[in-house]
């Protein structure tokens, strides 16, 4: 266990160094800016409501877990692992004292450190625009609502980035294997769209699993059924990542 901590810090040291955390938190501030003026300028010109303090962070969400969120989950997990290959800094990563496994789970709980930071970034930063620029304040219920859609939204993000990671273990290259990523996230939408009665097995149609959190029916069995699909899903990834990562040379 004292060895994991060492590793874990020693990634989430890494991490906060990396220029992809901070072009993230860049970006998602630019997001939330453009996103909250859209918004404005939409209820000045038509005079439309679109979105009232609390409800700012629901319509800023689908937007970053679609777009910015897994791209950047995509490039911290292959610089944790093509990226270090590469470099051939991953020798002295694996000289400590950790075994593999141990290094592999130090750099997939980083990685879930960096979506978690970054979504309650946004949320708390959505929010703030929420209640600056939007009228209608909100109880504490609606904040507890943002909340829980944000905490859910984590879950499918994660698992898509296990994809990524064992995509990272198999392939040295990083730009074979962010590309590969987009196209595989391409190909799920457009698999779950022409064959909806699939869409269920493919991790990218778990994004919206947070609507099922914040409907006004909750409904439990469903909730149950799709987090059990992506617990498996995540399960097989995480082992199959294992697998090639401790069989891989350096």
């Amino acid at each position: 266990m004292a060895g994991f901590k060492a590793a874990f810090a020693n990634e989430l040291y890494k991490l906060m160094k990396r220029k992809k955390v901070i072009t993230a938190a860049v970006l998602s501030i630019v997001a939330v800016l453009v996103g909250q003026a859209a918004v404005t300028a939409i209820q000045m010109g038509f005079g439309l409501r679109m979105a009232g303090g609390g409800d700012f962070p629901l319509v800023v969400l689908p937007l970053l877990t679609y777009t910015l969120l897994p791209m950047f989950a995509a490039f911290v997990a292959i610089d944790m692992f093509s990226g270090e290959f590469a470099a051939n800094t991953m020798k002295l990563t694996l000289t400590r004292p950790v075994s593999r496994f141990g290094v592999f789970c130090a750099k997939t709980a980083s990685l879930a450190v960096f979506i978690i930071g970054n979504l309650l970034f946004v949320m708390v930063l959505s929010m703030i625009a929420g209640f600056l620029f939007n009228s209608s304040p909100e109880g504490i219920g609606e904040i507890v609502r943002v909340v829980g859609a944000y905490v859910a939204t984590f879950l499918p993000v994660f698992v898509f980035s296990l994809l990524v990671v064992l995509l990272s273990n198999l392939f040295r290259s990083g730009a074979a294997v962010f590309f590969l990523s987009l196209l595989i996230f391409a190909a799920f939408h457009l698999i779950g769209i022409m064959f909806s009665g699939y869409s269920s097995f493919l991790i990218t149609s778990k994004f919206d699993w947070y609507t099922l959190w914040i409907s006004e029916t909750f409904n439990v069995a469903k909730i149950i059924r799709e987090f059990l699909i992506m617990a498996g899903m995540g399960t097989m990834l995480f082992a199959a990542g294992f697998y090639l990562f401790d069989r891989k040379d350096l």
